[in-house]
């Protein structure tokens, strides 16, 4: 529900609390953009720019955007709700770890693309969508930000996964000097009665017992059918259950 959760929270922030925020797809799926209405594809920037950037010759904020993208520098362009951009990325992003051959550090070139960014200072909160495994690319994106939420389906495995992403967490602090980067929610997703999911939620708060989230996300099919619509549930069915889980 990563993807869910980053898109329908950028969406209630710009429209319900009127900040400015911007969404940015690191996740090849480009499934960001779809559920919010926006199409990947027709792209002529993406996040894969925010990488190459870092390494190509010249400055990037000389380039030109186009296609709907809002100036020079990031690849950022308007979402249909207002106060929401975003930074979106398709199959492309996938070829990102072929150009860290001769990159001294590759996983830090998101970090650095981010730091010398004027643009960034017209927002007030920048989220981030990351992959939905670990790879170069999630390692990329844990050393350029300050705070993870993390989604955890209420299931086995799932709750194994929160683990190994804590070790990984930690190696991030500890190998690159990141020690800001820290989990601020985690949000427990997925939720059907049953004694597993129940089990798996008593382990989650135990594990984390200041981040858990007071909010536990259930089935809800108004937030699918928004996406399937490219719209926010918060647009779409804003009295709805899932829109006031979320």
């Amino acid at each position: 529900a990563k993807t869910t959760l980053t898109a329908n929270l950028g969406a209630y922030l710009a429209l319900s609390r009127g900040r400015r925020v911007l969404a940015v797809d690191m996740d090849p799926q480009g499934q960001l953009g779809k559920v919010l209405g926006a199409k990947p594809r027709s792209l002529q920037r993406s996040a894969l720019d925010l990488l190459l950037d870092a390494v190509l010759d010249g400055d990037p904020a000389d380039r030109m955007s186009s296609g709907g993208e809002t100036g020079a520098g990031l690849p950022i362009m308007s979402s249909r709700i207002p106060n929401l951009d975003l930074i979106l990325a398709n199959k492309a992003l996938g070829l990102a770890p072929v150009f860290e051959a001769d990159e001294p550090d590759p996983t830090g070139r998101l970090e650095r693309r981010f730091a010398s960014a004027p643009e960034l200072r017209g927002y007030d909160l920048m989220l981030i969508d990351s992959p939905p495994s670990f790879s170069t690319l999630t390692l990329t994106v844990l050393r350029a930000v300050d705070e993870i939420v993390i989604p955890v389906p209420l299931t086995f495995l799932a709750l194994d996964g929160c683990a190994q992403l804590m070790q990984t967490v930690q190696t991030v602090r500890t190998r690159y000097g990141h020690t800001r980067l820290g989990i601020t929610m985690v949000v427990p997703t997925f939720y059907r009665r049953t004694r597993l999911a129940g089990e798996v939620l008593e382990q989650l708060k135990s594990r984390f017992p200041k981040e858990i989230a007071q909010t536990v996300v259930g089935f809800h099919v108004k937030i699918d059918e928004a996406q399937s619509r490219g719209l926010s549930v918060f647009e779409y069915a804003p009295r709805d259950r899932g829109a006031k889980a979320l």
